[in-house]
């Protein structure tokens, strides 16, 4: 039997997966970004007249990095990589509830199509799910004199109104959209949240280890200055249009080098982000933690999660500048925004712990945890309807290395407990306690997309419960102004 879908672009044919779910991948929602196009805000895709082959995961976006069993970025792969993939369950009395998941990676490196991310079970939870790529690294994010900012975000809204115009002939309801992303992905929620041309286009949204890095103009001119004498182009001159991506690639390797290797870089020294939200007036027109608090986001549900130990993957994989001394501690302390007397506010709390140890801490908290709980919060001091999770079940690999790590959560919630990436993180095969702990996770999203609750109490401006995703699950209240939170209530982000 035939799974053909009929699109505002043309028909496309699905992949059955199994008896009750059917895919369709790699579906364009806007055309190649190439040429004249390649800075500019996406366009519609030409239209096709034949069935169009949806079997298959379209390429990915320009990049140097790729997380394991994802494919690679090459460059002969062909531009239409701006598309999106659906799940969709079989014979399911619709209209269904819409998740469209937003993958992270640093704004830098990332794809719809990584294992992790194959969404049977959320789709069999009763969901749409639609994933997608958008522009990365500089051709997302790079700031381009006489082009806009932040395209990846202009891509992210051409795939929701995508969603709009076409998701009920896959069974999903347009109405009733849940947005969902992790790490930069949340990132990407969080200012989507905020950003006018986004308005209207989703009901909820989901941020899991939301990072707190968002950039002035200046400062991301700063970073195409340095691209560009990386390139031999200067800022204004040439035709950046005309720059092979793979020379691009190369250039934002130099600067990362450069930052790691220069101490008074500050914060750029220790993150490996050369690029971020720019906070443009236009696209994005301020920091979405002050317009969240402002009231910008009220009427949109939020639920909101972090892991406990947000840094010690990137320790773990030596992607990061490392801290190992007393001196260097303070430092670090200082680039994330805190004053060194916070240093010794921690090792009260972390009473033995190693000056690395207190590093992971503090730079898991000021990128993640921190600025995650403070957009939820926010969100409910402004009338939100706010829930607050937290992840804290941690890892066996490594020898427990990892704790709960960044990205530890995302194999639960995507109930992806036995594939490869997954199977490294339980240093072994499930069990029936991981299994109870997923299919929570998964219950609990698939609920707050279809109504709105998760299946905790809501946060209110005095009243912070925190639903603790481990085994066994439990609900406690966030003492906002104790413990570690408490080093970090000077700090605006």
């Amino acid at each position: 039997m035939d799974h053909i879908a009929h699109t505002r672009n043309g028909r496309v044919r699905g992949l059955p997966l199994t008896d009750d779910i059917v895919a369709f991948r790699g579906i364009p929602y806007a055309g190649p970004p190439t040429g004249a196009a390649r800075f500019r805000a996406p366009v519609p895709p030409t239209p096709w007249h034949d069935i169009r082959d949806a079997t298959r995961f379209g390429p990915v976006s320009p990049q140097s990095n790729s997380f394991p069993g994802a494919p690679p970025w090459t460059p002969d792969d062909e531009a239409e990589y701006l598309s999106v993939n659906v799940w969709a369950p079989r014979n399911h009395p619709g209209p269904l509830p819409v998740l469209v998941w937003i993958h992270g990676g640093a704004y830098l490196f990332g794809t719809a199509a990584e294992p992790l991310y194959e969404a049977s079970a959320l789709a069999r939870a009763g969901l749409v799910v639609v994933s997608l790529n958008y522009r990365l690294g500089f051709e997302g994010f790079g700031h381009v004199p006489g082009r806009p900012d932040n395209r990846g975000f202009l891509d992210q809204v051409a795939a929701l109104r995508w969603v709009r115009d076409n998701i009920a002939e896959f069974g999903g309801d347009p109405d009733n959209v849940t947005v969902a992303g992790q790490s930069a992905g949340a990132g990407s929620v969080a200012a989507l949240l905020t950003m006018p041309s986004a308005r209207g286009l989703f009901t909820r949204a989901i941020a899991h280890s939301a990072p707190s890095d968002f950039r002035a103009v200046d400062h991301a001119r700063e970073i195409t200055e340095r691209v560009g004498a990386a390139l031999g182009v200067p800022l204004g001159q040439g035709s950046w249009d005309d720059i092979p991506p793979e020379a691009l690639i190369k250039a934002t390797r130099a600067v990362i080098a450069y930052f790691r290797g220069d101490r008074n870089a500050g914060f750029n020294h220790y993150v490996s982000m050369p690029y971020a939200p720019i906070l443009d007036g236009e696209v994005l027109p301020e920091n979405p933690l002050r317009a969240i608090a402002a009231g910008a986001a009220r009427d949109t549900d939020l639920l909101v999660c972090h892991t406990q130990h947000e840094w010690t993957l990137f320790t773990a994989l030596e992607s990061v500048s490392p801290v190992e001394d007393e001196e260097g501690l303070r430092h670090a302390a200082v680039s994330f925004g805190l004053g060194e007397d916070a240093v010794d506010g921690y090792r009260a709390l972390l009473p033995g712990a190693s000056p690395s140890d207190l590093y992971n801490a503090i730079a898991g908290d000021g990128l993640f945890s921190e600025y995650s709980m403070r957009i939820g919060e926010e969100h409910a001091r402004a009338g939100g309807r706010t829930f607050l999770s937290r992840f804290t079940w941690e890892s066996p690999a490594l020898d427990g290395a990892l704790g709960a790590c960044h990205g530890l959560d995302l194999t639960f919630v995507f109930g992806k407990l036995d594939s490869g990436q997954s199977a490294f993180f339980l240093d072994g095969p499930s069990t029936d306690r991981h299994r109870d702990l997923s299919e929570r996770m998964i219950r609990a999203w698939a609920d707050f997309a279809s109504h709105g609750d998760p299946g905790w109490a809501a946060a209110g401006p005095d009243n912070t419960p925190v639903r603790i995703w481990d085994l066994p699950v439990d609900l406690r209240k966030e003492d906002r102004d104790g413990g570690v939170r408490a080093l970090w209530r000077e700090v605006s982000f």
